[in-house]
Protein backbone atom coordinates (compact mmCIF):
# COMPACT_ATOMS: atom_id res chain seq x y z
CA UNK A 1 0.00 0.00 0.00
CA UNK A 2 1.41 3.37 -1.04
CA UNK A 3 1.34 6.13 1.57
CA UNK A 4 1.33 9.83 0.74
CA UNK A 5 4.79 11.34 0.90
CA UNK A 6 5.28 13.22 4.15
CA UNK A 7 8.76 14.48 4.90
CA UNK A 8 8.28 14.62 8.67
CA UNK A 9 7.25 10.97 8.79
CA UNK A 10 10.12 9.99 6.52
CA UNK A 11 12.77 11.92 8.42
CA UNK A 12 11.68 10.46 11.77
CA UNK A 13 12.62 7.01 10.50
CA UNK A 14 16.32 7.84 10.10
CA UNK A 15 18.15 7.70 13.45
CA UNK A 16 21.38 9.18 12.08
CA UNK A 17 19.59 12.38 11.07
CA UNK A 18 17.99 13.20 14.41
CA UNK A 19 18.86 15.99 16.83
CA UNK A 20 21.52 15.08 19.40
CA UNK A 21 22.21 16.83 22.72
CA UNK A 22 20.71 20.09 21.62
CA UNK A 23 22.92 20.38 18.56
CA UNK A 24 21.57 20.70 15.08
CA UNK A 25 21.45 17.37 13.25
CA UNK A 26 23.81 16.85 10.32
CA UNK A 27 22.80 18.01 6.89
CA UNK A 28 23.57 14.96 4.82
CA UNK A 29 23.99 15.74 1.13
CA UNK A 30 26.16 12.78 0.13
CA UNK A 31 23.52 10.14 -0.60
CA UNK A 32 24.96 9.35 -4.03
CA UNK A 33 27.93 7.89 -2.15
CA UNK A 34 25.82 6.03 0.38
CA UNK A 35 22.33 6.63 1.70
CA UNK A 36 21.36 6.79 5.36
CA UNK A 37 19.43 3.79 6.71
CA UNK A 38 15.86 3.79 8.01
CA UNK A 39 15.15 2.11 11.34
CA UNK A 40 13.40 -0.81 9.66
CA UNK A 41 16.63 -1.76 7.90
CA UNK A 42 18.69 -1.47 11.08
CA UNK A 43 16.07 -3.48 12.99
CA UNK A 44 16.11 -6.24 10.38
CA UNK A 45 19.84 -6.74 10.89
CA UNK A 46 19.43 -6.80 14.66
CA UNK A 47 16.49 -9.19 14.45
CA UNK A 48 18.49 -11.65 12.35
CA UNK A 49 21.49 -11.74 14.66
CA UNK A 50 19.37 -11.79 17.82
CA UNK A 51 16.66 -14.14 16.65
CA UNK A 52 17.66 -16.68 14.03
CA UNK A 53 21.31 -16.29 13.13
CA UNK A 54 22.39 -19.34 11.12
CA UNK A 55 24.07 -20.19 7.89
CA UNK A 56 21.84 -20.76 4.85
CA UNK A 57 21.48 -23.81 2.63
CA UNK A 58 23.46 -25.82 5.18
CA UNK A 59 22.47 -27.89 8.17
CA UNK A 60 19.18 -29.54 9.10
CA UNK A 61 18.14 -27.53 12.16
CA UNK A 62 15.24 -25.11 12.30
CA UNK A 63 17.40 -22.00 12.61
CA UNK A 64 19.05 -22.63 9.28
CA UNK A 65 15.71 -23.54 7.73
CA UNK A 66 14.25 -20.23 8.91
CA UNK A 67 17.27 -18.24 7.75
CA UNK A 68 17.26 -20.00 4.37
CA UNK A 69 13.57 -19.35 3.87
CA UNK A 70 13.97 -15.61 4.52
CA UNK A 71 17.17 -15.48 2.48
CA UNK A 72 15.40 -16.85 -0.59
CA UNK A 73 12.35 -14.68 0.05
CA UNK A 74 14.73 -11.70 -0.03
CA UNK A 75 15.94 -12.84 -3.45
CA UNK A 76 12.33 -12.99 -4.66
CA UNK A 77 11.75 -9.48 -3.30
CA UNK A 78 14.60 -8.22 -5.48
CA UNK A 79 13.29 -10.22 -8.44
CA UNK A 80 9.87 -8.59 -8.26
CA UNK A 81 11.35 -5.15 -7.50
CA UNK A 82 13.29 -5.05 -10.79
CA UNK A 83 10.92 -7.15 -12.90
CA UNK A 84 13.20 -10.16 -13.43
CA UNK A 85 11.57 -13.24 -14.91
CA UNK A 86 12.90 -15.63 -12.24
CA UNK A 87 14.70 -15.47 -8.91
CA UNK A 88 17.49 -17.55 -10.53
CA UNK A 89 18.43 -14.38 -12.37
CA UNK A 90 19.28 -12.60 -9.10
CA UNK A 91 22.87 -13.17 -7.95
CA UNK A 92 23.98 -11.74 -4.60
CA UNK A 93 27.23 -9.80 -4.74
CA UNK A 94 29.03 -7.37 -2.44
CA UNK A 95 27.87 -4.48 -4.60
CA UNK A 96 27.75 -3.10 -8.13
CA UNK A 97 31.54 -3.13 -8.36
CA UNK A 98 31.79 -6.85 -7.67
CA UNK A 99 28.89 -7.53 -10.03
CA UNK A 100 30.67 -5.72 -12.89
CA UNK A 101 33.88 -7.60 -12.15
CA UNK A 102 31.94 -10.87 -12.16
CA UNK A 103 30.57 -10.13 -15.64
CA UNK A 104 34.03 -9.17 -16.89
CA UNK A 105 35.75 -12.20 -15.41
CA UNK A 106 33.14 -14.73 -16.52
CA UNK A 107 31.04 -13.64 -19.49
CA UNK A 108 33.68 -11.41 -21.05
CA UNK A 109 36.58 -13.78 -20.41
CA UNK A 110 34.67 -16.63 -22.03
CA UNK A 111 33.42 -14.68 -25.02
CA UNK A 112 35.98 -12.03 -25.99
CA UNK A 113 38.80 -12.59 -28.42
CA UNK A 114 41.51 -10.35 -29.85
CA UNK A 115 40.06 -7.44 -31.79
CA UNK A 116 36.67 -7.46 -30.09
CA UNK A 117 35.48 -4.14 -28.72
CA UNK A 118 33.83 -3.02 -25.49
CA UNK A 119 32.08 0.35 -25.71
CA UNK A 120 32.13 2.26 -22.42
CA UNK A 121 30.84 5.78 -21.93
CA UNK A 122 33.07 8.63 -20.83
CA UNK A 123 30.64 9.43 -18.02
CA UNK A 124 31.32 6.23 -16.05
CA UNK A 125 32.75 5.87 -12.61
CA UNK A 126 35.84 3.71 -12.29
CA UNK A 127 33.94 0.53 -11.43
CA UNK A 128 32.47 0.49 -14.94
CA UNK A 129 35.79 1.16 -16.64
CA UNK A 130 38.60 -0.67 -14.87
CA UNK A 131 37.12 -4.24 -14.97
CA UNK A 132 36.74 -3.90 -18.75
CA UNK A 133 40.30 -2.64 -19.13
CA UNK A 134 41.60 -5.56 -17.07
CA UNK A 135 39.81 -8.21 -19.11
CA UNK A 136 40.65 -6.46 -22.38
CA UNK A 137 44.34 -6.65 -21.50
CA UNK A 138 44.01 -10.40 -20.97
CA UNK A 139 41.92 -11.20 -24.04
CA UNK A 140 43.26 -8.77 -26.61
CA UNK A 141 39.96 -6.93 -26.79
CA UNK A 142 39.79 -3.13 -26.85
CA UNK A 143 37.92 -0.70 -24.62
CA UNK A 144 36.49 2.09 -26.74
CA UNK A 145 35.31 5.35 -25.21
CA UNK A 146 31.89 6.71 -26.11
CA UNK A 147 32.49 10.46 -25.70
CA UNK A 148 30.18 12.88 -24.02
CA UNK A 149 28.99 16.24 -25.31
CA UNK A 150 29.82 19.58 -23.75
CA UNK A 151 26.54 19.45 -21.83
CA UNK A 152 27.64 16.22 -20.10
CA UNK A 153 25.23 14.00 -22.01
CA UNK A 154 26.27 10.99 -24.03
CA UNK A 155 27.17 11.69 -27.66
CA UNK A 156 24.69 9.34 -29.31
CA UNK A 157 25.92 10.13 -32.82
CA UNK A 158 29.38 9.01 -31.79
CA UNK A 159 27.88 5.92 -30.12
CA UNK A 160 26.16 4.85 -33.31
CA UNK A 161 29.28 5.48 -35.35
CA UNK A 162 31.33 3.31 -32.98
CA UNK A 163 28.93 0.35 -33.07
CA UNK A 164 30.12 -2.36 -35.43
CA UNK A 165 30.38 -6.10 -35.82
CA UNK A 166 33.41 -5.89 -33.51
CA UNK A 167 31.28 -4.57 -30.66
CA UNK A 168 30.58 -7.34 -28.17
CA UNK A 169 29.71 -5.42 -25.02
CA UNK A 170 28.20 -1.98 -24.38
CA UNK A 171 28.57 -0.85 -20.76
CA UNK A 172 26.91 2.36 -19.55
CA UNK A 173 25.52 3.82 -16.37
CA UNK A 174 21.79 4.25 -15.97
CA UNK A 175 22.45 7.58 -14.20
CA UNK A 176 25.95 9.01 -13.77
CA UNK A 177 27.31 9.99 -10.39
CA UNK A 178 28.95 13.35 -11.20
CA UNK A 179 26.15 15.28 -12.91
CA UNK A 180 23.16 12.96 -12.59
CA UNK A 181 22.98 12.52 -16.36
CA UNK A 182 20.32 9.97 -17.25
CA UNK A 183 21.55 7.93 -20.20
CA UNK A 184 18.96 6.77 -22.77
CA UNK A 185 19.48 3.15 -21.79
CA UNK A 186 16.41 1.92 -23.67
CA UNK A 187 17.87 3.20 -26.95
CA UNK A 188 21.38 2.04 -26.08
CA UNK A 189 20.24 -1.51 -25.28
CA UNK A 190 18.23 -1.74 -28.50
CA UNK A 191 21.14 -0.46 -30.59
CA UNK A 192 23.58 -2.89 -28.93
CA UNK A 193 21.29 -5.81 -29.72
CA UNK A 194 21.00 -4.70 -33.34
CA UNK A 195 24.74 -5.43 -33.55
CA UNK A 196 24.52 -8.68 -31.54
CA UNK A 197 26.29 -7.09 -28.61
CA UNK A 198 25.15 -7.40 -25.01
CA UNK A 199 24.23 -4.39 -22.85
CA UNK A 200 25.51 -4.02 -19.29
CA UNK A 201 23.69 -1.34 -17.28
CA UNK A 202 25.27 0.02 -14.11
CA UNK A 203 22.28 0.93 -11.97
CA UNK A 204 24.22 2.09 -8.91
CA UNK A 205 22.65 5.56 -9.11
CA UNK A 206 19.54 4.78 -11.14
CA UNK A 207 17.96 2.17 -8.90
CA UNK A 208 17.29 4.69 -6.12
CA UNK A 209 15.35 7.10 -8.29
CA UNK A 210 13.49 5.14 -10.95
CA UNK A 211 11.24 2.11 -11.10
CA UNK A 212 13.13 -0.58 -12.98
CA UNK A 213 11.80 -3.38 -15.16
CA UNK A 214 14.77 -5.29 -16.53
CA UNK A 215 12.54 -7.52 -18.65
CA UNK A 216 10.86 -4.56 -20.35
CA UNK A 217 14.26 -2.90 -20.78
CA UNK A 218 15.63 -6.11 -22.31
CA UNK A 219 18.87 -5.47 -20.39
CA UNK A 220 21.29 -8.37 -20.52
CA UNK A 221 22.83 -7.41 -17.18
CA UNK A 222 21.76 -4.79 -14.62
CA UNK A 223 23.76 -4.26 -11.42
CA UNK A 224 23.31 -2.18 -8.30
CA UNK A 225 24.49 -1.75 -4.71
CA UNK A 226 22.23 -2.01 -1.71
CA UNK A 227 23.76 0.86 0.21
CA UNK A 228 22.55 3.43 -2.32
CA UNK A 229 18.92 2.42 -1.76
CA UNK A 230 18.90 2.61 2.03
CA UNK A 231 20.26 -0.92 2.65
CA UNK A 232 23.63 -1.72 4.25
CA UNK A 233 26.98 -1.62 2.50
CA UNK A 234 28.44 -4.93 1.37
CA UNK A 235 25.38 -6.28 -0.41
CA UNK A 236 24.49 -5.86 -4.05
CA UNK A 237 22.82 -7.53 -6.98
CA UNK A 238 23.79 -8.83 -10.36
CA UNK A 239 20.77 -9.37 -12.57
CA UNK A 240 21.47 -11.40 -15.70
CA UNK A 241 19.29 -13.09 -18.26
CA UNK A 242 18.99 -16.72 -17.27
CA UNK A 243 20.36 -18.08 -20.55
CA UNK A 244 23.46 -15.88 -20.26
CA UNK A 245 24.09 -16.79 -16.64
CA UNK A 246 23.68 -20.51 -17.32
CA UNK A 247 26.22 -20.34 -20.14
CA UNK A 248 28.78 -18.44 -18.05
CA UNK A 249 31.50 -20.30 -16.16
CA UNK A 250 31.70 -19.97 -12.37
CA UNK A 251 33.90 -17.31 -10.84
CA UNK A 252 34.80 -17.90 -7.20
CA UNK A 253 35.22 -21.51 -6.13
CA UNK A 254 34.13 -22.87 -2.77
CA UNK A 255 31.18 -24.15 -0.82
CA UNK A 256 27.59 -23.97 -2.05
CA UNK A 257 28.55 -23.30 -5.66
CA UNK A 258 29.23 -26.99 -6.29
CA UNK A 259 27.11 -30.02 -7.00
CA UNK A 260 29.79 -32.67 -6.41
CA UNK A 261 33.47 -32.36 -5.54
CA UNK A 262 36.12 -35.01 -5.80
CA UNK A 263 39.83 -34.89 -6.50
CA UNK A 264 39.04 -36.20 -9.94
CA UNK A 265 36.87 -33.17 -10.70
CA UNK A 266 34.01 -30.90 -9.68
CA UNK A 267 30.54 -30.33 -11.04
CA UNK A 268 28.82 -27.04 -10.32
CA UNK A 269 25.49 -26.06 -8.82
CA UNK A 270 22.64 -24.63 -10.83
CA UNK A 271 21.73 -20.93 -10.69
CA UNK A 272 21.97 -18.89 -8.60
CA UNK A 273 24.30 -20.94 -6.37
CA UNK A 274 26.93 -21.30 -9.11
CA UNK A 275 28.00 -17.70 -8.53
CA UNK A 276 27.62 -17.57 -4.74
CA UNK A 277 30.57 -19.44 -3.29
CA UNK A 278 31.00 -19.39 0.48
CA UNK A 279 28.81 -18.05 3.25
CA UNK A 280 26.75 -15.14 1.92
CA UNK A 281 25.98 -11.84 3.63
CA UNK A 282 22.69 -13.13 5.02
CA UNK A 283 21.94 -10.09 7.15
CA UNK A 284 22.70 -7.82 4.21
CA UNK A 285 20.34 -9.73 1.91
CA UNK A 286 17.51 -9.55 4.45
CA UNK A 287 18.16 -5.87 5.08
CA UNK A 288 18.18 -5.14 1.35
CA UNK A 289 14.77 -6.76 1.06
CA UNK A 290 13.59 -4.68 4.02
CA UNK A 291 14.85 -1.51 2.32
CA UNK A 292 13.06 -2.43 -0.90
CA UNK A 293 9.80 -3.17 0.91
CA UNK A 294 10.14 0.13 2.75
CA UNK A 295 10.80 1.98 -0.50
CA UNK A 296 7.89 0.31 -2.30
CA UNK A 297 5.32 1.55 0.20
CA UNK A 298 6.38 5.16 -0.32
CA UNK A 299 4.84 7.60 -2.73
CA UNK A 300 7.70 7.54 -5.25
CA UNK A 301 6.18 10.29 -7.38
CA UNK A 302 5.75 12.45 -4.31
CA UNK A 303 9.37 11.77 -3.36
CA UNK A 304 10.52 12.75 -6.84
CA UNK A 305 8.65 16.06 -6.66
CA UNK A 306 10.04 16.69 -3.18
CA UNK A 307 13.62 16.13 -4.32
CA UNK A 308 13.16 18.27 -7.43
CA UNK A 309 11.82 21.13 -5.29
CA UNK A 310 14.85 20.88 -3.00
CA UNK A 311 17.24 20.83 -5.93
CA UNK A 312 15.63 23.91 -7.45
CA UNK A 313 15.80 25.73 -4.13
CA UNK A 314 19.47 24.83 -3.65
CA UNK A 315 20.48 25.97 -7.12
CA UNK A 316 18.55 29.24 -6.84
CA UNK A 317 20.21 29.87 -3.49
CA UNK A 318 23.82 29.52 -4.67
CA UNK A 319 23.86 30.42 -8.36
CA UNK A 320 24.74 34.07 -7.75
CA UNK A 321 27.86 33.34 -5.71
CA UNK A 322 30.84 34.97 -7.45
CA UNK A 323 32.74 32.46 -9.57
CA UNK A 324 30.36 29.57 -8.91
CA UNK A 325 29.74 27.33 -11.92
CA UNK A 326 27.34 24.41 -11.99
CA UNK A 327 28.75 21.62 -14.13
CA UNK A 328 26.51 19.96 -16.72
CA UNK A 329 23.24 20.67 -14.93
CA UNK A 330 20.69 18.00 -15.83
CA UNK A 331 16.88 18.19 -15.67
CA UNK A 332 15.22 16.26 -12.85
CA UNK A 333 18.52 14.97 -11.45
CA UNK A 334 18.83 14.27 -7.73
CA UNK A 335 22.37 15.66 -7.69
CA UNK A 336 24.45 18.44 -9.14
CA UNK A 337 28.13 19.36 -9.15
CA UNK A 338 29.72 22.78 -8.99
CA UNK A 339 33.03 24.55 -8.68
CA UNK A 340 33.98 28.01 -7.44
CA UNK A 341 36.68 29.54 -9.59
CA UNK A 342 39.88 30.26 -7.74
CA UNK A 343 38.93 28.17 -4.70
CA UNK A 344 39.88 24.54 -4.16
CA UNK A 345 36.89 22.29 -3.77
CA UNK A 346 38.38 20.59 -0.71
CA UNK A 347 38.75 23.91 1.13
CA UNK A 348 35.04 24.62 0.69
CA UNK A 349 34.11 21.09 1.74
CA UNK A 350 36.16 21.46 4.90
CA UNK A 351 34.47 24.73 5.84
CA UNK A 352 31.06 23.18 5.17
CA UNK A 353 31.93 20.18 7.30
CA UNK A 354 32.80 22.54 10.16
CA UNK A 355 29.18 23.73 9.90
CA UNK A 356 27.92 20.11 9.94
CA UNK A 357 27.16 20.02 6.22
CA UNK A 358 28.24 16.76 4.57
CA UNK A 359 28.74 16.74 0.83
CA UNK A 360 31.28 15.22 -1.52
CA UNK A 361 34.36 16.95 -2.88
CA UNK A 362 36.80 15.41 -5.32
CA UNK A 363 36.84 13.45 -8.56
CA UNK A 364 33.97 11.13 -7.58
CA UNK A 365 35.88 8.07 -8.86
CA UNK A 366 35.33 9.38 -12.38
CA UNK A 367 38.75 10.54 -13.58
CA UNK A 368 37.98 10.32 -17.33
CA UNK A 369 34.89 12.50 -17.03
CA UNK A 370 36.67 15.07 -14.86
CA UNK A 371 39.61 15.08 -17.29
CA UNK A 372 37.23 15.76 -20.17
CA UNK A 373 35.81 18.68 -18.22
CA UNK A 374 39.29 20.02 -17.46
CA UNK A 375 38.68 19.71 -13.73
CA UNK A 376 40.48 18.00 -10.89
CA UNK A 377 37.38 17.88 -8.76
CA UNK A 378 33.99 19.34 -7.99
CA UNK A 379 31.67 19.73 -5.04
CA UNK A 380 28.64 17.48 -5.35
CA UNK A 381 25.27 17.89 -3.67
CA UNK A 382 23.24 14.68 -3.78
CA UNK A 383 19.75 14.69 -2.37
CA UNK A 384 17.61 11.90 -0.97
CA UNK A 385 14.00 11.69 0.11
CA UNK A 386 14.91 12.39 3.77
CA UNK A 387 16.35 15.83 3.01
CA UNK A 388 14.32 18.87 4.03
CA UNK A 389 13.96 22.51 3.09
CA UNK A 390 15.80 23.34 6.31
CA UNK A 391 18.72 21.20 5.13
CA UNK A 392 18.90 23.17 1.90
CA UNK A 393 18.67 26.51 3.70
CA UNK A 394 21.49 25.52 6.05
CA UNK A 395 23.59 24.42 3.06
CA UNK A 396 22.99 27.70 1.20
CA UNK A 397 23.89 29.80 4.23
CA UNK A 398 26.96 27.68 4.99
CA UNK A 399 28.22 27.89 1.42
CA UNK A 400 27.83 31.67 1.33
CA UNK A 401 29.73 31.90 4.60
CA UNK A 402 32.50 29.59 3.36
CA UNK A 403 32.94 31.53 0.14
CA UNK A 404 33.07 34.82 2.04
CA UNK A 405 35.91 33.45 4.16
CA UNK A 406 37.98 32.18 1.23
Amino acid sequence: MTTQFDISTILAQFPALQHTDGELPPVYLDSAATAQKPAVVIDTITEYYRGYNANVHRGSHSLTANATLRFEQARETVQHFIGAAHSKEIIWTRGATEALNLIAQTYARANLTAGDEILVSELEHHANIVPWQMIAAETGARVIKIPMRDDCTLDLEAFYSLLSDKTKIVAVAHITNVTGTRNPIEEIIHAAHQHNAIAVIDGAQGIAHEDIDVTALDADFYVFSGHKIYAPAGIGVLYGKQALLEAMPPWHGGGKMVEKVSFEGTTFAALPGKFEAGTPNVAGCLALAAAINWLKQLDRQGAEVHIENLRHKAIEGIKNIDGLRIIGLQPKASLFSFVVDGVHHQDIATLLDQQNIALRAGHHCAHPMLDALGLTGTLRVSLALYNTEQDVERFINALHKACDLL
